[in-house]
């Protein structure tokens, strides 16, 4: 079971006096040996851009406000956590050009800097308040060290090496804080299995559950007997269990015929023991608050709306106040109850934005983040007896005035088959809008598939208007937070409507007169790459250029080298590739076998060390358009992996995006 007799204080304590400073995860740059042979061979034949060192060269204030790399300095706070103590507040910023986790006092005032090495992909606190357990990988490889530090940085140290092949997810603390689970794939290299570990020795950590294919910890109980699992069983779908750590015996608690989320929400035990909540879709089609009462395995719904329930939050001494969100076209509304009276708060009136959640266990205090189209992330406090709100954490905005950025109007837009669609359109004002004519616009595509443009603060697009253009974020179907039934329009062989619906919005805003469809770009990275890819193939001429970031080309390819993360859900939301139907299909339909369609110039980029995406689906790319004569600009970055973390790859590759987006939308 999950747990042990010593402090976890003195524990980690003792970690700390073997030396085993980790200062961030810091590790060490990886070389060409991390790189695979199929992409040496791809690199080799290919000549690409290659990152230099530049300077920030923002200007004086005033001088230069369009400048793109005040867009990205600008800076706020991330995955917000209030200590279980409520005298702090930790945090994730970019701020010093990695992204580090920072600590400030819940009333306000100075934050303080805790991890310096590589940057951090998670952290938590212990349930003590002592330490914040915290995670790092080496330039985006997605193999996490876990360590450790004190509130004050004083103390450090590490609690659990990388291992090879070990993708991991962390679970969560045991009441007490002696020890901690997690999902890993370190003994196979494929399936998340569930670990328990000591949080204050190096022991090897006990595989309590051998899992197939993605299963993770998503609770544990205050006593550490039971762990709340979640099995991937899609992009957008799990099915719940408990596990009983000492017997091994798994329970269902929501394993439905009909697929449906549960775990993208949080799920919370009581103080008690006796029950879980969470927000599940089962059964409809937006997800509710629901109890889940563990003796009689029954569950009811507590809350439910046309809108989806987030950030389920158990909070106070008394665990009596439960919290929660619900998802509106990307802006959050906040809720809460009083468990013992039956009760509705009084949400405070704060901020209009996209909200985080995260409580103190000792006190009556919550820390709110929010993050807006003007506002990378501010942090708020509300105190649930008194009502009382204070903002305790301001955005910098690097001498960027808010009034300066755009909000981004909802849309609904119908598609050919009737489908009706959403997205957000980002319009020049009358400062920035070509005089006379319409603006030009670039298609911003998320990826996932399964995931939602938010209305979250967004340097490069907001550049973009600044300069003219308008931006477009679709959530064609296949998105999160338009209800079940949206969310499985794009599986299978249905996925090549999600990318027609690319067409069809586009076509509409053109229709309405809003956009210059005659001077259209489409931009996205990950899956949104696949999509400029696939709707570059598929519908030569109706953009004019495209920007592809680590997007899939063959998706034979990609799915079979897929990392461990993503193999979890892709038989369902792809088909199992292993299937002679599934490769026929993708044989076909793959971008890369209509690529010769593609006749307009795409700036394409890729981190070697991805693990999720192969730098060879890009590179493939790449050689096909130059060899029919297409031009096709390549960044490559050796030290960067599913994304750029790093503030002067961040300079360096969105200046030349944004210069390629003015060259073919404005002719600069």
């Amino acid at each position: 079971m999950l747990h042990a007799t010593r402090s976890v204080t003195r524990s980690l304590l003792l970690t700390a006096a073997s030396g085993a400073l980790l200062a961030g995860c810091q590790a060490a740059d990886t070389d060409s040996d991390a790189i695979t042979d199929r992409q040496a061979e791809n690199a080799a034949a290919l000549e690409y851009i290659s990152p230099q060192a530049e300077a920030i060269n923002v200007g004086f204030a005033g001088q230069d406000p369009a400048n793109i790399a005040r867009y990205l300095l600008a800076s706020g706070a991330d995955r917000v956590a209030m200590s279980p103590s409520g005298e702090f507040i930790a945090y994730i910023s970019g701020v010093t050009g990695l992204r580090q986790m920072w600590i400030i006092p819940a009333q306000g005032g100075q934050p303080q800097q805790l991890t310096f090495g590589n940057g951090v992909t998670f952290f938590e606190w212990a349930p003590d308040s002592s330490v914040l357990l915290y995670g790092g990988d080496n330039n985006g490889d997605e193999q996490e060290t876990y360590a450790y530090v004190s509130p004050d940085g004083s103390r450090e140290g590490l609690v659990l090496k990388s291992a090879q092949g070990g993708f991991r997810r962390f679970g969560g603390f045991s009441g007490d804080g002696e020890q901690f689970a997690f999902a890993s794939t370190e003994r196979n290299g494929l399936d998340f299995d569930i670990y328990v570990a000591s949080a204050g020795t190096q022991d090897e950590p006990k595989l309590v559950y051998e899992g197939k294919y993605g299963f993770f910890v998503e609770a544990v109980s205050q006593d550490g007997n039971l762990l709340v699992m979640s099995e991937t069983v899609g992009e957008d779908a799990d099915n719940l269990y408990l596990l009983d750590v000492k017997t091994g015996k798994r329970t269902t608690v929501s394993a439905p015929q009909s697929r449906a989320n549960h775990a993208d929400s949080n799920i919370v035990f009581s103080g008690d023991n006796k029950s879980l909540y969470f927000a599940s879709s089962a059964g409809r089609e937006f997800k509710a608050l629901t109890r889940y009462d563990i003796a009689d395995a029954k569950q009811s719904v507590l809350f439910s709306a046309d809108a989806d329930v987030e950030n389920v939050t158990l909070c106070g001494p008394d665990e009596t106040t439960l919290l929660w969100t619900t998802n509106t076209d990307g802006y959050g509304t906040l809720h809460g109850r009083n468990l013992k009276t039956g009760q509705d708060l009084a949400a405070p009136a704060i901020k209009k934005g996209d909200y985080g959640l995260s409580c103190s266990a000792q006190t009556s205090a919550v820390a709110i983040s929010v993050g807006a189209y003007d506002t990378p992330g501010d942090i708020y406090t509300w105190d649930t007896k008194t009502g009382e709100v204070a903002q305790v954490f301001k955005s910098d905005m690097a001498g960027l005035s808010q009034d300066r950025l755009i909000a981004p109007v909802s849309l609904r837009i119908p598609a050919r088959d009737g489908v009706t669609l959403q997205g957000l359109l980002y319009m020049p004002d009358a400062d920035s809008a070509p005089e006379g004519k319409l603006p030009p616009v670039v298609f911003k595509v998320h990826g996932g598939p399964h995931a939602q443009a938010l209305p979250d603060y967004d340097g490069p697009a907001q550049y973009l208007v600044d300069r003219g253009i308008a931006v477009f974020k679709t959530n064609v179907r296949g998105s999160s937070g338009f209800g079940r039934t949206y969310s499985a329009l794009d599986d299978k062989k249905k996925r090549l409507d999600s990318v027609r619906d690319l067409v069809d919005m586009l076509d509409h805003l053109g229709a309405q007169g809003l956009v210059d469809t005659d001077n259209a770009a489409v931009l996205g990275g990950s899956y949104g790459g696949y999509a400029v890819n696939a709707v570059l193939a598929a519908y030569p001429g109706e953009f004019k250029a495209g920007v592809s970031l680590y997007g899939v080309a063959d998706w034979v390819t990609a799915l079979e080298v897929a990392s461990p993360a993503l193999k979890a859900s892709d038989r369902i939301e792809y088909g199992d590739i292993t299937e002679q139907k599934w490769r026929d299909f993708y044989t076909e339909q793959s971008p890369i076998r209509q690529a010769d369609n593609i006749n307009v110039p795409v700036l394409f980029s890729h981190g070697a060390m991805d693990p999720r995406i192969d730098i060879a689906e890009t590179e493939i790319m790449v050689k096909t358009l130059r060899k029919n004569g297409i031009d096709a600009p390549y960044i490559r970055f050796e030290d960067e992996g599913h994304g750029w973390r790093k503030l002067p790859n961040r300079l360096f590759y969105f200046r030349r995006e944004a210069e390629f987006l003015e060259k073919h939308l404005l002719g600069e």
